[in-house]
């Protein structure tokens, strides 16, 4: 019959085995990690109170290979696909069921890092762009989810593809890993996200004066030249938006260095003023489109003459689009598009017109209402405008501004050079008087040359800077280099700082560290009994 005191002694001695067991699973997750991956969490946000996006940061489960069969539990386990690999019909038929996943990490090619500055053969092109349409499909399925678990972007290299290679031979046995059958360990550190306070959006403007005649008290018309500079994508610290909207932003800031040469001499400068606006919350209704616009005064908004956007145009294509509110019988519209048209037809490049009727209720955003070009802003307070695009149709809310697939492997800087020497061109000949003659203010080898190591040297800072505007400060240092470099070419530069509209709510946590490590084979072994001498022997 046992005594207390035995009693005690086991109960102590199992105590023991279970401290030291809790030991060794700590030394296991504090140990040194087989990798640790940079990963970038899916964007979490509310439109209008809705949640949408990845809801939760931290991770701490084993790793799987793929989704499994219907009815397996996967609640502890992630699932890591490489995006090359992934079945988008499944991914949304997943999601769409609410079927319990421990998390999802996304193993993107190499060539859409930002960081990743290897040149591409026509292959690797060819390669990419199946890619983009995979990309594209997946990444409107993800925005517009509401995904109760963590959802991961992380890069594909030799360590994370040995591991995936392990996973997927223990996945053959149809099975996910767990705490007994070893395996991998994905382990993400990370609080909780939280609601980002009253994010801020920022606008930076610029001045062009132009030359009055003598006695002249009359205010000189002005023309606009404005393009968005934030983007938005699934995983805010990727979206670089090369195309949408660095093209833009770097053709902006080269008509402002070549008009600022034209106006430096009186004998050059125009009779009208060129104002120069980098604007933000472009993909959400071009919200600092809109307060930009109302901060100005009647009589500034009276005397623009026209305002060009500009969206999107660094693609292969040699076809754009001036997307207009007006329709093309209006005689300013005739005007704009026909300026456009002679010049495009000189450099080669087809040039179409696209009417867009819209609301012209002031409170759109406020209604719900999607405002899908920046020159609608301008539209609603009766100023003529237009946006030059080499998309055809608007994308939807929150799409194409900026996504995985948008880096500066697939801009082409001939295209944004063509593009500078359309938009620049066709002002010239406006301001000048020249409308209709074929000359060229800004031709090649001239002192007025479009200068392509600048451009190149813009494209690439764009590229590699991500700009979704509620995780961007007042004074983030991309924002004082735009303000900085618009200065040098025009004058009265200033910030106009507002706070974006509440129907967005962004939370943080948009990057982290992913340990990988080795399964608990190892621990276990430790406490397996040694074989009996009897066994030795035999």
């Amino acid at each position: 019959m046992a005594t207390p005191t035995k009693i005690r002694e086991a109960f102590e001695s199992v105590y023991s085995v279970i401290a030291i067991v809790f030991i060794l699973v700590a030394c296991v997750e504090l140990g040194d990690a087989v990798a640790v991956v940079d990963v970038y969490r899916l964007i979490q946000y509310d439109l209008a109170g809705a949640p949408f996006g990845s809801r939760l940061a931290s991770l701490n489960h084993h790793a799987g290979s793929s989704l499994f069969a219907p009815g397996t539990d996967l609640s502890r386990t992630v699932a890591m696909i490489p995006v090359r690999e992934v079945n988008v019909t499944f991914i949304r038929e997943y999601i769409g069921q609410r079927r319990p996943l421990g998390g999802l990490i996304f193993l993107l090619p190499r060539m859409f890092s930002p960081e990743n500055k290897d040149s591409m053969d026509e292959g690797d092109q060819n390669f990419g762009k199946e890619m983009k349409d995979i990309l594209v499909e997946l990444e409107r399925l993800l925005i517009h989810a509401n995904i109760p678990y963590p959802v991961y972007f992380a890069f594909e290299d030799d360590n994370i593809n040995a591991v995936l290679a392990d996973v997927k031979k223990n996945d053959v046995t149809g099975q996910p890993a767990t705490a007994t059958t070893g395996g991998y360990k994905l382990v993400v550190s990370a609080p909780e996200p939280r609601k980002l306070a009253s994010p801020t959006i920022t606008n930076i403007q610029g001045w062009l004066p132009g030359l009055k005649a003598d006695g002249d008290s009359n205010q000189l018309p002005t023309i606009a030249i404005v393009a968005s500079y934030d983007t938005f994508g699934a995983a805010p610290a990727l979206s670089v938006g090369s195309d949408s909207n660095g093209s833009g932003v770097v053709v902006l800031l080269e008509i402002a260095r070549l008009f600022s040469r034209l106006y430096s001499n009186p004998r050059t400068r125009g009779r009208y003023n060129l104002l120069f606006g980098l604007t933000s919350g472009g993909p959400y209704n071009y919200n600092g489109t809109h307060k930009w616009l109302r901060s100005f005064d009647q009589r500034l908004r009276e005397s623009i003459d026209y305002a060009i956007c500009l969206n999107s145009i660094g693609s292969w294509d040699n076809e754009m689009w001036i997307h207009v509110s007006k329709p093309a019988e209006n005689a300013y519209i005739k005007q704009i598009f026909e300026g456009f048209l002679n010049v495009a037809e000189e450099l080669g490049l087809q040039v179409g017109l696209k009417h867009k009727k819209i609301s012209f209720l002031n409170v759109a955003e406020e209604l719900g209402l999607q405002v899908a070009w920046e020159h609608e802003q301008f539209s609603r307070l009766r100023v003529t405008a237009a946006t030059l695009s080499e998309l055809s149709v608007a994308p939807e809310l929150l799409e194409s501004t900026g996504g995985l697939f948008d880096n500066r492997h697939f801009v082409n800087e001939a295209a944004i050079v063509r593009s500078v020497k359309l938009v620049a061109e066709s002002l010239a000949r406006h301001i000048y008087g020249q409308q209709g003659k074929n000359i060229k203010i800004f031709a090649d080898n001239s002192s007025y040359a479009v200068n392509p190591s600048y451009i190149v040297s813009w494209l690439d800072l764009l590229s590699r800077t991500p700009r979704v505007a509620p995780f961007l400060s007042k004074n983030d240092p991309l924002i004082m280099a735009l303000k900085k470099e618009l200065a040098d070419h025009t004058v009265d530069v200033n910030l106009q700082h507002e706070v974006l509209d509440g129907m967005f709510t962004f939370y943080d946590s948009t990057r982290s560290r992913l340990n990988i490590y080795q399964g608990l084979d190892d621990l276990i072994s430790l406490f397996r009994r040694p074989p009996s001498r009897k066994v030795k022997t035999a």
